[in-house]
């Protein structure tokens, strides 16, 4: 696997162990050549498989989503299957969608797998964010409904995920960007597979098009690096240089601001959903 793609592929399949660990009753399970995880909820883009390495045919890969299925079916959820593409070797990539099709899967998006080997400078002025941790019941809460609002996720969902004080003891770490005191923006990293990985990053629809998530992706991760004593310098500062490369799954609506400021297409993930 070329390195962009492997910093990108790895990177995920870390911060997709949140989603297991983060309930009471969910979990992790490696059941090669797939990694499992389990929400423990009924909501079926949390609960994931993801390919640990190359599929080679078109056997293999049916195997595959058959055992997923059974796996999930046993927790009676639905359940979703992401795929990078590069994983996949022509035989198997010929008529994967034929194959995900007949095994009662959709494809709900494709998302190019994205990588920088540093953040460019800003293009233009940035405006004013307070950058917080999420590190209490208050920013848990407010990471919680901004997730809801900038994600259309159910609230009962967000709030069993988002809002347990232990799912944020791993490596998935939270930020919520504050404008006079009000939530505006959110954005989670993950250090993992020698990247850091930028995942979640929204505004709210009033705060959009202004430049707030660029702010806050530029202040949480010079205050992650700071905070993990890879940088001394100021962590508001937006120029603050990168120390490894940064990865994330881009989204239709942040991909030109993602092109704008550094990153390049790697590779593509399609996610398929059981109908």
């Amino acid at each position: 696997m070329r390195g962009g793609i492997r910093f990108v592929d790895e990177n995920l399949r870390a911060a997709m162990r949140f989603f297991g660990e983060a309930s009471a009753s969910g979990e992790v399970q490696s059941a090669e050549p797939v990694q499992l995880i389990y929400s423990g909820l009924d909501y079926g883009v949390f609960n994931i498989a993801l390919l640990t390495r190359p599929v080679t045919s078109e056997r293999d890969l049916n195997e595959i989503i058959a055992n997923c299925g059974r796996y999930y079916r046993q927790r009676n959820v639905r359940w979703s299957f992401w795929v990078c593409d590069d994983l996949l070797e022509p035989p198997a990539r010929r008529n994967n969608r034929e194959i995900f099709t007949e095994a009662g899967l959709r494809v709900i998006s494709r998302a190019p797998g994205m990588f920088a080997s540093a953040l460019y400078p800003p293009s233009r002025p940035l405006p004013e964010i307070e950058c917080r941790p999420v590190n209490d019941a208050a920013s848990r809460s407010a990471f919680t409904g901004l997730t809801v609002s900038c994600f259309d996720i159910p609230i009962g969902v967000a709030r069993a995920i988002y809002e347990r004080e232990s799912a944020w003891n791993g490596a998935y770490r939270g930020f919520v960007g504050f404008v006079k005191g009000t939530p505006v923006a959110i954005v989670a990293l993950v250090r993992a597979g020698g990247a850091l990985g930028v995942y979640s990053l929204g505004t709210v629809p009033e705060y959009r098009h202004k430049g707030y998530g660029e702010a806050l992706l530029r202040a949480a991760s010079a205050s992650y690096r700071a905070a993990s004593g890879d940088d001394s310098r100021d962590p508001s500062d937006p120029q603050t240089a990168e120390q490894e490369p940064i990865v994330l799954e881009s989204t239709e609506a942040g991909y030109r601001l993602y092109r704008r400021i550094g990153f390049q297409d790697v590779t593509n993930f399609t996610v398929y959903l059981t109908r």
